[in-house]
């Protein structure tokens, strides 16, 4: 488990990532403004003030196992376990997977909220972020499935990751959440339903383009 010396602007992205936490989110649970966050994305050098560095320590130890590794494993792709070396841009993949007219959603366990989201996963250096939806989709699901088109790619506007979302066609397998400490559950959503589970107004516009504008 690596062990921060000192933190950084790009370091406390990283642990925001790790938890899966909007700007508004990860400030909350830190006890500074979404300013600050925001600030982090925009100068990753930037080193926070002597107090915050003890708010990012605490909230490091109280982790979840999940998320401690996702932390290690960024800080890892950046250069070295302490996170030090030349940073690499944080990269998830999103498999939008659609299944006779339904699309396959996951409930990710968000700090004490419950909410859906498509499967997805980190891309680790060196991977193609393709195959790295697909095996994120079987991992988290059971769900064997391919790529049939990228529907493209963004900077996330709440978390500031960058993330590549790709059309997946369905295969094989019975949906089945094979990941109960990050995900509360896993479901076949019907595409007319889906921004029902995934508000509109945050959901990135040209997946529902693909899948048809049969969403309501």
């Amino acid at each position: 488990m690596a062990v921060i010396d000192a933190w950084t602007g790009e370091r406390a992205n990283y642990l925001q990532a790790a938890l899966r936490m909007t700007n508004e989110d990860f400030a909350e649970r830190l006890g500074v403004s979404t300013r600050t966050v925001a600030g982090w994305h925009a100068n990753p050098a930037m080193k926070p003030r002597s107090e915050v560095q003890q708010l990012l320590d605490t909230a490091l130890d109280q982790a979840g196992d999940g998320a401690r590794e996702r932390f290690d494993a960024l800080l890892r792709s950046a250069g070295s376990p302490a996170g030090n070396g030349s940073p690499q841009a944080l990269s998830v993949a999103i498999a939008v997977v659609q299944h006779d007219g339904a699309v396959l959603l996951v409930q990710r366990r968000d700090d004490g909220a419950l909410r859906w989201q498509f499967p997805a996963g980190i891309v680790k250096p060196g991977a193609s972020p393709s195959d790295s939806a697909v095996r994120e989709t079987f991992a988290e699901t059971d769900v064997h499935c391919s790529v049939a088109e990228k529907i493209g790619a963004r900077v996330h506007p709440d978390s500031g990751v960058y993330c590549e979302y790709f059309h997946c066609d369905y295969l094989a397998g019975e949906a089945q959440n094979r990941d109960v400490v990050e995900n509360a559950s896993v479901a076949w959503v019907p595409i007319a339903n889906l921004t029902k589970f995934i508000p509109e107004s945050t959901a990135y516009p040209p997946i529902l383009e693909v899948l048809g504008g049969t969403h309501v």
